[in-house]
């Protein structure tokens, strides 16, 4: 059995609120904030990581 490795995201805020997705595959919201000299934090829920940054965009 092998665990899904948890998601990344590039968002353009550094406070926001994570609530897992959803009421299906969800978790209680919560108030994250990136600090400024790490970039980046995870929801200690989903333990999906949030990167302060642009998006990366496809050339075309």
């Amino acid at each position: 059995m092998t665990t899904p490795v948890p998601e990344t995201k590039i968002i353009d805020k550094k406070k926001f609120a994570c609530d897992g997705g959803g009421p299906a595959s969800g978790h209680p919201r919560v108030w994250l904030t990136i600090p400024d000299d790490q970039g980046w934090v995870e929801c200690p829920y989903c333990d999906t990581k949030y990167v302060y940054g642009e998006e990366i965009r496809e050339a075309g």
